[in-house]
């Protein structure tokens, strides 16, 4: 009976014991967990530019893992090279899909950066799939309002004379391709709204039966970030990558002054208006630049990285 009661006491003990190491182990594990959730960063898609492969955004996205450890950044890897000029609706939909896939796989939010053509890429995708959970945009010197001017023309159509251009890309032909998509020649503006297929729509300047739906695709977001400077030297006018533009006689009207913004035709006056749009014009640095300069990219990308 004796023996019984010391094998009694011993495997209480012992229970005890195990029970005591296993609470201490979770307590462990548990504010370990809850401190690595706390410095958690958000995934990152980067959307890359025009002609360009994925590879491309290399050294951008190996930044960002540098800068913030265990961030998720995911390249998309469809229309590189000259796949790129195909249709912007037909990337802005694999685009889109992409981006509903991520925002499923993390529902505390995203973050989007497109470059150049990408960032235009990028943004009609937050209208057109309007229940992503995309926190930020940020919009890395990326022809907004569209583009108008020879050094861009001829890296892609050299043959192509600047006062003529029109006439292929506001034609069925023309808009086939990406380029054609976003021409907007100041002087030609009834045929742009006309024939263009795509920004015009993505800027709500012509009516459709998706407006409120791309308007609160934009609306919705926590915060967008327009990054461009006056030495890009391929993205024309420059400051088309704040939404501002060329008028017929090739002065600029700022974004502010844009009947789109004034009107709030898409939500970026609204985004203004609640502290939620940033603007960054940087000097001396060219289109090649930006996604590749370290100081760039510490400066005004990862901040808004969080």
């Amino acid at each position: 009976m004796f023996r019984s009661e010391i094998k009694t006491t011993g495997l209480k003990t012992y229970i005890c014991y195990i029970t005591i190491i296993t609470l201490c182990s979770l307590l462990v594990v548990s504010t370990f967990l809850y401190f690595q959730g706390s410095h958690s960063y958000k995934p990152v898609i980067i959307v890359h530019g025009i002609l360009s492969e994925y590879s491309s955004m290399d050294y951008l996205a190996n930044r960002i893992k540098e800068q913030h450890p265990g961030t998720i950044v995911h390249i998309t890897n469809d229309f590189g090279g000259l796949f790129s000029l195909e249709p912007m609706w037909h990337q802005v939909h694999r685009v889109g899909a992409e981006i509903m896939m991520m925002s499923a796989m993390h529902p505390d939010g995203i973050i989007l950066l497109g470059y150049s053509q990408g960032g235009l890429v990028a943004r009609a995708a937050l209208e057109a799939y309007k229940d992503h959970n995309v926190k930020t945009f940020i919009s890395l010197s990326s022809p907004q309002a569209g583009q108008y001017g020879t050094k861009f023309l001829h890296i892609f159509y050299p043959d192509l004379a600047l006062k003529s251009a029109y006439e292929l890309f506001y034609s069925r032909i023309g808009q086939l391709s990406s380029v054609g998509n976003y021409w907007n020649d100041p002087h030609h503006q009834k045929l742009y709204f006309n024939y263009s297929k795509f920004l015009p729509y993505i800027n709500n300047e012509k009516q459709t039966k998706l407006q409120n739906d791309f308007k609160l695709g934009i609306a919705k977001l926590d915060k967008m970030v327009l990054i461009g400077g006056p030495d890009d030297g391929v993205i024309s006018p420059w400051q088309s990558s704040h939404f501002g533009y060329y008028d017929k006689d090739e002065n600029i009207t700022e974004m502010k002054n844009q009947l789109f913004y004034k009107k709030d035709l898409f939500g970026l006056k609204s985004l203004d208006e609640a502290g939620k749009l940033t603007v960054f014009v940087v000097e001396g640095v060219t289109h090649m630049e930006w996604h590749k300069n370290t100081s760039i990219i510490d400066k005004y990308i990862i901040p808004w990285l969080t």
